[in-house]
């Protein structure tokens, strides 16, 4: 039916609108031999910068390391604990176990499928010393409340902005800020199938802190100002100048893409609201969505079936995701055996993405709306 099997992300059609700014971008890194720290990271960083609306872009090797190199410049401490959701890609707490801090795992609204102020706060103790708020699936927490909390306990807040880059957060006086530039640090992700991705690994930190943003350069330059000599400490954390070079060239159409996200996304929206089954993703009223992902809970346990006969259809599906971070082997020393949050694992249960993507046609869309409304309305 379709030229080519329908995507989750169609990154091929994406390239092909690009390519000759790509191509002509990648060329004279190669011409240049500039590799590493070339000219063409500095000039995206700075152009990212500006986009932001933020002081500090400090590019790095993938958004992983954008979070622990965030931690490490935190200068937290053995044991201490830093509040994430429980309904997250681990990597968000992955880093946190591996600089032998304790993850505390709380729960998210049932709506926006984020971590709220509320909610974290009820999991404050004295050894709290940060919060890792993430705007999953493309739409902003609540960093207003959040960071209220924050200043209220004396806590530090990094963003895991990797699946929420281009979003509006509005503060209640009406004043706007970009995803990742409102708590002390925020980190995000570059993997191809981003919103912003280039064509391999990269990630990027953000802050408005000079001393902060310079003690992360340090962090993630082998914990060196000046060659072979290591003030602390660090990693060996760049993002390469070929990938630079084409994230600049996306970086231009950052808000293009958005919009066509949030078109396809209004358009499933429109489809499926009368559908009872169906719990269609809701934006919050201070954030604007940039639907990394378009996720909806599938009720009354008809999630696999769903998926089984969208398969038969040729429309592929994800489920994100499965498993509680607290009913991850990995992190079964942070929780007791019984330990359980309502509404995550409502979520798990329910939550299936469909694809979701720039280049999206209306045939292909109204395909999979079709398939979708076929399993539950039969003729």
């Amino acid at each position: 039916m379709f030229e080519r099997p329908i995507e989750m992300v169609d990154l091929k059609s994406q390239y092909a609108r690009i390519k000759e700014d790509v191509d002509r971008g990648i060329q004279k890194c190669i011409d240049q031999a500039t590799f590493i720290n070339g000219p063409s990271v500095r000039e995206f960083q700075v152009n990212l910068e500006e986009y932001l609306g933020v002081k500090h872009v400090i590019p790095c090797a993938n958004g992983t390391d954008a979070l622990q190199i965030a931690m490490m410049a935190l200068d937290l401490e053995e044991g201490d604990e830093v509040i994430v959701p429980a309904f997250t890609y681990v990597a968000t707490a992955e880093v946190i176990a591996l600089l032998k801090l304790s993850p505390v795992m709380v729960d998210v609204d049932l709506e926006t499928m984020n971590i709220t102020p509320e909610l974290i706060e009820k999991a404050i103790t004295p050894r709290t010393k940060a919060i890792v708020p993430v705007h999953l699936f493309g739409q902003c927490c609540d960093m207003e409340g959040i960071m209220q909390v924050a200043i209220k306990y004396g806590l530090k807040v990094i963003e895991d902005n990797a699946q929420a880059i281009g979003a509006d957060y509005q503060f209640s006086s009406g004043v706007k800020a970009k995803s990742g530039t409102i708590g002390t640090i925020g980190c995000t992700s570059f993997f191809p199938s981003k919103n912003l991705g280039c064509y391999g690994d990269g990630g990027a930190i953000m802050t408005q802190e000079d001393a902060l943003a310079e003690k992360m350069r340090i962090i993630a330059n082998h914990g060196q100002v000046v060659r072979y000599y290591h003030d602390f400490v660090g990693v060996n954390s760049r993002l390469d100048s070929i990938q630079a070079a084409i994230l600049d060239v996306k970086l231009r159409y950052l808000d293009e893409y958005c919009t066509a996200r949030w078109e396809v996304a209004m358009a499933y929206n429109k489809a499926f609201g009368d559908i009872d089954a169906l719990l269609v993703p809701q934006t919050a009223s201070f954030t604007t969505h940039v639907f990394h992902q378009y996720t909806m809970c599938v009720q009354g346990g008809q999630r696999a079936a769903l998926q089984e006969h969208l398969q038969k259809l040729g429309i592929p599906s994800m489920i994100y995701y499965p498993v509680p971070l607290y009913k991850q082997k990995a992190f079964s020393q942070y929780c007791a055996a019984d330990f359980s949050l309502p509404n995550t694992e409502i979520l798990c249960e329910e939550v299936m993405s469909l694809p979701i993507h720039t280049e999206m046609k209306p045939d292909m869309l109204a395909y999979i709306i079709d398939g979708v409304r076929s399993f539950f309305i039969k003729k």
